[in-house]
C-alpha cells in the first residue's frame, strides 16, 4: 500500500445536528453539520412527520391537490 495518501483521521470530530443535539464521533472532518440524528429522526422517535427542508411536499400537494 502506498504512504501518505489517507486523510487525517479525527478521533474527536464534533457533530452539530439542526435539532440542536451535539455528539462527538470519529471522521475524516473536525465538524460535520447533519439535518437529521438519532434523536430527531422520525424512525429512532417512533414520531410520524415529514422532514421536508427544501418544500417539496408542499409542492407536491399543490400539484396534485392533495388535501390533508
Amino acid at each position: 500500500m502506498k504512504d501518505k495518501i489517507h486523510p487525517k483521521y479525527y478521533h474527536d470530530t464534533r457533530v452539530i445536528c439542526s435539532c440542536g443535539n451535539i455528539f462527538t464521533t470519529g471522521s475524516t472532518k473536525k465538524e460535520l453539520k447533519v439535518e437529521v440524528c438519532s434523536q430527531c429522526h422520525p424512525f429512532f422517535t417512533g414520531e410520524r412527520r415529514v422532514l421536508d427542508t427544501t418544500g417539496r411536499v408542499e409542492r407536491f400537494k399543490r400539484r396534485y391537490k392533495v388535501k390533508d
